[in-house]
C-alpha cells in the first residue's frame, strides 16, 4: 500500500463518518496533518484504491471495506421499545398515522396530537421522527429522545421550544400505508 493510502486510511479512521469520509475531508485531513497538497496524485490513489476494492467510493465518499463507525451521539435517536406492534414495519416511503406527545426534557407538553400522519424520509417532519419511526409496527408504541440536531436545533420552534432542546416523544403507531 503507498504512503499517500495510509494516510488516507488514517484520514478515513479519525473522521469515524457512518457513511465515510468525503473528498473534501480527506484533502482537509492531509493538508493539516502532512501537509499534503497534491490533488492530483490524491485522486489517482483514491481511483486505483476503489479499482482494486482497498477503498469502497459511496458517490463522493470513501470507506474501508468492513470497517463500521456509528454515528456520533448528537446525530442518533434513543428509542425505548415499549410496545413492537405487529405485522409490517414502517420504512421510507410509507405513510404512517401516529398519536404522539412532545415534552422537553423538564417535563413541559409542548405538543400532542391523536391523529398525525406523515410520510417517512419525505422532510414532513423532523429528523429524528424519520429515524426513530422507521421500523415501528402497527400499535407499537415507542418513547423517542432526540438530540437538538436532529429536532429543531439552534434556533428552536419558539416560543415552546428552545434552542438546542432534547425533546422527548411518546408515540403509537396507528396506521401503515403506502
Amino acid at each position: 500500500m503507498s504512503k499517500i493510502l495510509d494516510k488516507v486510511f488514517q484520514g478515513i479512521r479519525t473522521l469515524e463518518s457512518p457513511t465515510g469520509a468525503s473528498l473534501a475531508s480527506i484533502k482537509k485531513y492531509l493538508k493539516a496533518e502532512h501537509q499534503f497538497e497534491q490533488n492530483a496524485r490524491l485522486l489517482t490513489v483514491l481511483k486505483k484504491a476503489v479499482a482494486d476494492g482497498t477503498l469502497v467510493q459511496n458517490k463522493s465518499s470513501y470507506m474501508i471495506p468492513g470497517e463500521v463507525y456509528a454515528p456520533p451521539p448528537d446525530m442518533t435517536v434513543e428509542v425505548k421499545e415499549e410496545r413492537e406492534g405487529e405485522g409490517k414495519a414502517a420504512g421510507s416511503g410509507d405513510t404512517v398515522t401516529m398519536k404522539y406527545e412532545g415534552r422537553l426534557e423538564n417535563g413541559t407538553v409542548f405538543d400532542s396530537a391523536d391523529k398525525f400522519r406523515f410520510t417517512i424520509d419525505a422532510g414532513e417532519v423532523i429528523k429524528g421522527w424519520d429515524k426513530g419511526i422507521a421500523g415501528m409496527k402497527k400499535g407499537g408504541r415507542r418513547v423517542l429522545v432526540i438530540p437538538p440536531k436532529l429536532g429543531y436545533g439552534k434556533k428552536g420552534s419558539p416560543p415552546e421550544i428552545p434552542p438546542d432542546a432534547t425533546l422527548i416523544f411518546d408515540v403509537t403507531l396507528t396506521s401503515i400505508s403506502k
